[in-house]
């Protein structure tokens, strides 16, 4: 068994569509990135990365203006890590996921983001765990500048 963890932070930004667990969020505004800024994926694909010990997302899938990666959806870069992982011998055994945000409130859409995370990653929903929580208004993310997500997992050798 191997375990890793995963964060990561995004600044909020105007004009942007607003994506967490690979779904589309209503909100006033969206994530700044090189991708489509989905935190709670990045934060997962670098948990699953680290239990494999297979360095990072930015290591894989470099922000590099104008590569391939640029404005991607985020469950691309998923699929592409549990193949990886797959190809090593690994296999997800659960993941436990936190969203830290003030606004939107987030917790209608988590049911929707397991369904989404488990078809993409090609695991049953119980092996799924997402959570949201606010920072109490302490912080960038108190004071709504951005979001932080941040993951666990537990991987098995096939």
């Amino acid at each position: 068994m191997r375990i890793g963890f995963g964060y990561d932070v995004h600044a909020f930004a105007p004009n942007r569509e607003l994506w967490l667990g690979g779904i589309r969020v209503p909100a006033e505004q969206g994530l700044l990135g090189h991708s489509d800024a989905d935190v709670l994926i990045h934060a997962l694909c670098d948990a699953l990365l680290g239990a494999a010990a297979m360095r990072d997302i930015g290591y894989h899938f470099p922000p590099i203006k104008g590569n391939e990666y640029e404005n991607i959806d985020s469950k691309i870069l998923l699929r592409k890590v549990m193949q990886m992982l797959r190809n090593a011998g690994y296999e997800l055994g659960n993941c436990d996921c936190t969203i830290c945000a003030e606004a939107p409130k987030l917790n209608p859409h988590i049911p929707t983001m397991i369904t989404c995370l488990a078809e993409v990653m090609g695991v049953n929903e119980n092996q799924i765990s997402i959570k949201a929580t606010t920072t109490e208004q302490l912080g960038f993310v108190g004071r709504k500048e951005g979001m932080a997500a941040q993951a666990v997992v537990l991987l098995t050798k096939k």
